[in-house]
């Protein structure tokens, strides 16, 4: 059995609407006709999807999701997730080199890790490429990464095993719409981007703590 959790102190910001054997599928690389997301600071699509800024990545929301902020003791934001009714969704940025094929080497110590902890991992062919799920009887994990400029994506779908292609669904459409915000400073491959909270979520949490 395989937990979810991670380290570091969770809130959730109540109330808060924001509107095994490894077998392995090639889908390919490239994206179907008309697809184009994620997508780098400088290429962001000027439409009137509605992203949640947080910081170094733009996510859009689905209708009554709800968010739940994961802080480490000192305060600093570590996670964002986005719980929806079929699994909670968490996207992350990391710095990552010009040559790309950062995800290709993440995924390989990804499913190792999950085998340890007793998981059946599957590798399936997605939109961009590998996509690495976990299951249990009753849980499942499914990993989307997408290399970009100097950053790379890393999205989680957690939920019951039942929900899982929904949950994958839901997932590739959250993914498809986001933007990330790599900035111009230098850092160490594998560094996660930093998360900033909007001023009326970061306000709700200090009242919570308070």
């Amino acid at each position: 059995m395989f937990g979810f959790g991670r380290r570091g102190k969770r809130r959730k910001a109540a109330g808060e609407q924001a509107g095994g054997g490894e077998h392995l599928e090639h889908g390919g690389e490239s994206a179907e006709e008309g697809f184009d997301g994620p997508y780098d600071e400088r290429e962001a699509p000027a439409d009137q999807v509605s992203r949640l800024d947080l910081g170094s990545i733009r996510v859009p929301v689905p209708d009554g999701t709800q968010l739940q902020v994961e802080v480490a003791p000192e305060g600093e934001v570590q996670a964002v997730h986005l719980v929806t009714p079929v699994a909670r969704l968490t996207v992350s940025a990391f710095a990552a080199p010009r040559s790309g094929g950062l995800w290709q080497e993440v995924s390989k110590e990804l499913a190792e890790q999950l085998r340890n902890d007793g998981a059946r991992v599957v590798l399936e062919g997605g939109d961009w490429g590998t996509e690495l799920v976990a299951s249990s009887p009753e849980m499942s994990l499914r990993f989307v990464g997408v290399d970009g400029p100097r950053w790379m994506l890393r999205a989680v779908a957690a939920g019951p095993t039942e929900h899982s292609a929904a949950a994958g669904a839901a997932l590739r459409e959250i993914v498809r719409g986001t933007v990330v915000v790599r900035g111009e400073s230098p850092l160490p491959v594998r560094t996660p981007l930093p998360l900033e909270l909007p001023d009326a979520i970061a306000k709700h949490l200090a009242q919570e703590q308070g």
